[in-house]
């Protein structure tokens, strides 16, 4: 893997308030944000039944896609985090 590529935890959220958390290695989220949306092929089954979905949050950096995956766990048991973040949504 080259070094500049890196693993991003974003966090989507619907019109419901419905969040889904999921990891990528990208040099934005946005292509996975068009495939949740089905505006691309791929991305969970879960989001393309229950968008459209906006970007919440995004972490990047991860060198490792285990780590990213380590933080995308934490933050998916984490309701108060996410709570959070549904308030202070712009």
């Amino acid at each position: 893997m080259s070094a500049n590529k890196q693993w991003f935890v974003y966090v989507l959220i619907n019109q419901n308030g419905d969040c889904y958390t999921g990891v990528t290695l990208d040099d934005t989220p946005d292509r996975r944000l068009a495939e949740h949306n089905g505006e691309r092929p791929g991305g969970a089954k879960y989001t393309r039944t229950r968008g459209p979905w906006e970007v919440l949050y995004v972490e990047n950096g991860f060198s490792e896609r285990g780590k990213a995956q380590s933080r995308e766990a934490q933050i998916k048991k984490d309701r108060k985090f996410k709570s959070l973040l549904k308030l202070h949504r712009v």
